[in-house]
């Protein structure tokens, strides 16, 4: 590991010996630009000082984490100097990447002796990704209407606020959370039956399984005829959408136990409903965050997608749809973005409520 991360400094620092003469923009050199010759002489201090080996590991993260910041601020500020990047920029931010790929790693291996870890990688490879979109987005001078840049995505974000949250109201609020509701108790609702009549689990799982293989792109014209073009017909195609992941899921994890564990609760004369409280229902709860997570994608896939078919002059499908032949790209991708962090936010809440309930699970205590 050690090994993996010296030479992702060291090709970091090499990658930055071209920038001293290969021209950024109109000829001119690293010398027109103090941030890029901030980025190199603090790079250079940081690698002198990790080979000396005389400071502690904890001068050492605080050394990259500087480094890693100037290299950002330079890759971000030296796009307001010209309107499209030379060879001598593209080598910069090669090495400003890699410098932050090694500054991740080290953090990845220094995880026990820097509080929130866990949480800083994954926000600062995020971060990276984003400083990455705008430098290539601006820095090769791309069309906005092929792909426009974070900073006009987030300036559009702050601009049509009210037009983002009705349609976030109409699409996430309305149709996904009312259609995942139901879909998902519907679907643990009918895997208990099941579990309790064999002959349902017979017919049920082979149909759930023909269901979930149905195109949403079918479902959704024939739920706009039978519910109409208001968010009914959308949480329709929801509850398809999520009921048969659930039920099956559910159904394995009722019957994830072992057989000493079910000869114990014969042995205590257990009814049904005592088994499916302390044995049945426990085992299952992996399974049934597993089908929860699983479907809190889909019900924002299926929210969207049904909206093409059909809606009012509002949601994010109806926005996206609209705004794609305006060729209003940065709209687009507000919506997308309200959409993604929806979705991370959705599955994280999900994923403590998991570790919560469900902490005894060896797949829950070794993570």
């Amino acid at each position: 590991m050690k090994h993996q991360q010296n030479r992702l400094r060291i090709i970091s620092a090499i990658v930055l010996l071209p920038v001293v003469v290969l021209p950024f923009a109109d000829n001119n050199t690293i010398f027109s630009y103090p941030l890029a010759i901030l980025y190199g002489i603090v790079l250079t201090l940081t690698l002198v000082l990790t080979a000396t080996r005389f400071i502690s590991q904890h001068s050492i993260l605080w050394a990259n984490a500087i480094t890693t910041l100037s290299g950002g601020l330079a890759v971000l500020f030296l796009l307001d100097n010209f309107m499209q990047a030379h060879s001598g920029y593209w080598f910069l931010l090669l090495s400003a990447w890699l410098q932050t790929w090694y500054f991740s790693a080290l953090l990845t291996h220094n995880d026990k002796q820097v509080y929130g870890a866990q949480y800083i990688v994954p926000l600062l490879f995020g971060i990276a990704l984003l400083i990455l979109w705008e430098a290539i987005v601006r820095g090769a001078n791309i069309s906005p209407v092929l792909l426009p840049p974070p900073s006009a995505i987030a300036v559009r974000f702050a601009s049509e606020t009210a037009i983002l949250f009705a349609d976030f109201r109409q699409t996430v609020l309305k149709a996904a959370l009312i259609g995942y509701l139901i879909g998902c108790c519907s679907g643990a609702a009918v895997a208990v039956a099941t579990d309790r009549i064999p002959f349902l689990r017979r017919g049920l799982l082979p149909l759930g399984n023909f269901v979930s293989a149905l195109p949403i792109i079918g479902i959704a014209p024939i739920m706009v005829m039978w519910f109409g073009f208001d968010w009914q017909s959308k949480a329709a195609v929801v509850i398809v959408m999520t009921f048969f992941p659930m039920l099956i899921n559910t159904v394995a994890g009722l019957r994830d136990h072992s057989t000493i564990e079910s000869d114990l609760m014969s042995t205590y004369a257990a009814s049904y409903r005592q088994r499916l409280i302390k044995l049945n229902l426990p085992a299952a709860l992996p399974f049934i965050f597993n089908a929860l997570k699983i479907n809190s994608t889909l019900a924002l896939i299926g929210a969207i997608v049904a909206e093409f078919f059909g809606t009012p002059i509002v949601g994010m499908g109806f926005r996206i749809s609209t705004e794609v032949g305006r060729m209003n790209l940065d709209v687009v991708w507000a919506e997308i973005a309200v959409a993604a962090l929806t979705g991370t936010i959705f599955y994280g809440i999900l994923s403590l409520l998991e570790k919560w309930l469900a902490f005894w699970h060896p797949s829950i205590r070794h993570t």
